[in-house]
């Protein structure tokens, strides 16, 4: 199975953390982290809810210290991680710069919301 992912996260605290050589801050509130696995989709996202990993990805040390607490898929062989990236950018409260999108030109795949946006991603994933 192929296709696009949202992971939604809850950060309960104000985050300072390493990943790899970038430091990042995440403040309190939701966060949607997009990805995509154009192999193994649901094995991806297990992988992401498993807190025993090795670290690779910076989305696995925020991880560290965050709550997934809903998963948005959608089955697709087109590559759609950067639309729906582009799409978050545009309804979140703001982006964290340069997070898990170094394989791509996009400026970040992490989105931060004040509230949680579980509604809005659900319209987003109704609509792709």
């Amino acid at each position: 199975m192929k296709g696009v992912y949202c992971l939604l996260i809850e950060n309960n605290a104000d985050k300072r953390f390493k990943a790899g050589v970038k430091r990042f801050f995440l403040k309190k509130g939701y966060y949607c982290y997009v990805g995509s696995a154009m192999n193994n989709l649901d094995k991806r996202i297990e992988r992401h809810k498993n807190k025993k990993k090795n670290m690779h990805w910076h989305i696995d040390y925020f991880l560290k210290h965050a709550e997934i607490i809903d998963v948005k898929k959608h089955e697709t062989d087109l590559r759609k991680e950067c639309f729906v990236s582009r799409i978050m950018d545009l309804i979140s409260s703001e982006r964290i710069d340069s997070f898990g999108c170094s394989d791509c030109k996009c400026r970040s795949h992490l989105y931060y919301f004040d509230k949680n946006p579980l509604r809005k991603i659900n319209d987003v994933f109704r609509n792709l």
